[in-house]
């Protein structure tokens, strides 16, 4: 037990005291998690308004395979990217495995079913006549959509953060592509594993402590727009 007293003792003596090395791991974390969940949220969501407004051929199937998506395995995920991206493979030339560049690759993969499933989810909830309306009253098609995408704002919202939320946390496909590279790929995730396995716990806990602070703050953003969409 002792040790692990020890070892909280120091996690918040490293918090308080904003270690510097603390400090380049959770500042890279969030910029890797933040800009893939951008990138995500762009694609994610005007996919997930297509189809939830336009049939189409196939339809069902593709309903089918990006929820299958948001149960796929991180470290899979990590895999196909690293053969696309290593030495030998075709990506290989440019150099991408072992940067941020290819941690944002894989969390964008990570983050961009889970926001097309969601943003379709809440546009397929509002009521048709918010189109129909606008379309009626002489609105064009992209008037008309911007009207659907505001009045399902902050169910979209509530997706980009469910998705942020899926990536932050994730190990399997970071310590793939970033290889836990100290001061250039190293996230809180890698960081805890490694320096957990070092014996080195109190830094790991204050890690821990760290991610559960930002779990914490997105759940309670997530409820906030969750409410918001409620009327609560």
């Amino acid at each position: 037990m002792s040790f692990i007293i020890e070892g909280i003792q120091k996690a918040f003596q490293l918090i308080f005291t904003l270690d510097k090395e603390i400090f380049i791991i959770v500042l890279l974390s969030l910029r890797v998690s933040l800009t893939a969940v951008f990138f995500s949220s762009i694609l994610g969501v005007y996919l997930g308004f297509l189809l939830a407004l336009k049939d189409f051929w196939g339809k069902k199937f593709t309903l089918a395979f990006i929820n299958t998506l948001l149960a796929l395995p991180t470290v899979v995920v990590g895999l196909t990217v690293y053969s696309f991206i290593s030495r030998k493979g075709p990506l290989g030339v440019f150099g991408l495995l072992f940067t941020p560049s290819a941690m944002i690759i894989g969390q964008f993969i990570l983050a961009t079913p889970i926001i097309i499933a969601l943003t379709h989810s809440a546009v397929q909830g509002i009521d048709k006549r918010v189109r129909d309306t606008a379309l009626t009253l002489g609105a064009t098609e992209s008037q008309s959509a911007w009207m659907v995408i505001k009045e399902a704002r902050y169910a979209v919202l509530a997706a980009v953060i469910t998705g942020f939320g899926r990536v932050i946390a994730e190990v399997g496909a970071s310590m793939m592509l970033g290889g836990n590279i100290k001061g250039s790929t190293r996230n809180i995730t890698t960081a805890i594993a490694l320096e957990t396995s070092k014996g080195e716990f109190g830094f790991g806990i204050a890690l821990g402590i760290i991610l559960l602070i930002i779990a914490f703050s997105i759940n309670i953003l997530l409820h906030y727009f969750q409410s918001k969409k409620v009327g609560i």
